[in-house]
């Protein structure tokens, strides 16, 4: 997420602020038009952003498939952008190819928001996130919160615990098979580098009862080469009635949805269950965002990314076959990781 911690904090501040007085915000956005470029399938994030600009009072285009766009026709992503941006104020961009929302943010004219590239990252679901646990906790700060499922491939998670960093205490639990656990490189240039303590487990009974919140993702059997191990492991990672006994009485179970059978009906009534308010929550922090960044977009205080110069060096490759720089004619550049590593600027892969 390229949004400092204040920034963050601002955000669910004013998503706060809505949910106790929306009609003050109903024709913030009157006469603004917000952008939907989604290249692959979504409901919730889509609809999220939809409602969420209606809600402030713009207006919204935009594409929900790739194959109604230019994009059939083979325009790159950064064409798209600057085409979409004479039209739109603010473009949410959900893509399959990891980077892309970073390449657009670079020609872009008009602000734009990350809705999800690959596996990589998803900053706004980790917004929706952090004000979850803010309003089922009433903080942030000193949490223990468990991660289970599939932590490699999981973007939510990435991103949720690069944002949890940032807060004093965290302390994470990362409870998962050893076929899906978290990458090394989120493990040393986030958790190690910003010395958030954590460990790893693949026994969920034995997590749960010291976790203040438990962040619930799907075991996903398409990860498995052998069917034989998806079944040895695939019901350790259940969470029912009799799991959520183990848990203390103010825990909060988070999804980002969709569930499969990770999570069973059975656990919907239990008012620990916050997954669906989780999604209410989304709609809330995008209307804050939408502002804040419309707000902040001629602020040379707010120009993002922040921080690090992009290191160019022909000599070096992505190694990541799903990234813009090796998809599209988008110059590769690069960043320092820990320990000498170098990794790539758009999709923090390794490079070779």
């Amino acid at each position: 997420m390229d949004l400092s911690k204040e920034e963050t904090d601002q955000i669910i501040a004013m998503a706060e602020d809505i949910i106790a007085d929306r009609s003050r915000y109903e024709s913030l956005m009157a006469h603004r038009k917000l952008a939907t470029l989604f290249y692959e399938p979504s409901t919730r994030t889509r609809l999220s952003f939809t409602s969420a600009m209606m809600e402030l009072g713009g207006n919204v285009l935009g594409f929900s498939d790739a194959k109604s766009s230019s994009v059939s026709k083979g325009e790159t992503v950064q064409d798209t952008i600057r085409v979409v941006g004479c039209f739109a104020d603010i473009i949410a961009m959900r893509h399959y190819i990891e980077g892309a929302p970073l390449a657009a943010a670079e020609v872009s004219r008009v602000p734009i928001i990350n809705a999800g590239d690959g596996s990589h990252s998803h900053p706004t679901q980790t917004l929706t996130d952090l004000l979850t646990i803010k309003r089922e906790l009433g903080h942030i700060d000193g949490i223990t919160i468990g991660f289970c499922g599939d932590l490699r491939f999981g973007r939510t998670v990435h991103s949720l615990i690069k944002a949890l960093s940032r807060y004093s205490g965290v302390k994470v639990v990362l409870i998962a098979p050893d076929e899906l656990r978290l990458p090394d490189y989120i493990k040393q240039d986030v958790c190690e580098s910003m010395g958030v303590e954590y460990r790893e487990t693949d026994n969920l009974d034995e997590a749960i009862p010291e976790l203040d919140v438990l962040y619930m993702t799907r075991v996903q059997k398409e990860r498995f080469l052998d069917e034989d191990e998806f079944d040895r492991v695939k019901d350790s990672f259940i969470l029912d009635a009799r799991r959520m006994g183990l848990g203390k009485p103010t825990m909060a179970v988070l999804h980002p949805l969709p569930r499969v059978n990770e999570i069973l009906p059975e656990v919907d009534a239990d008012p620990r269950a916050a997954y669906f308010r989780q999604v209410e929550n989304g709609k809330f922090v995008r209307m804050a965002l939408i502002s804040k960044l419309l707000q902040w977009k001629d602020d040379p205080e707010h120009t993002m990314p922040k921080g690090e110069e992009p290191i160019l060096d022909p000599t070096l490759h992505c190694s990541n076959a799903k990234c813009i720089c090796n998809q599209e004619h988008v110059q590769p550049r690069f960043r320092k990781g820990t320990g000498g590593t170098m990794r790539c600027w758009y999709c923090d892969s390794k490079v070779k």
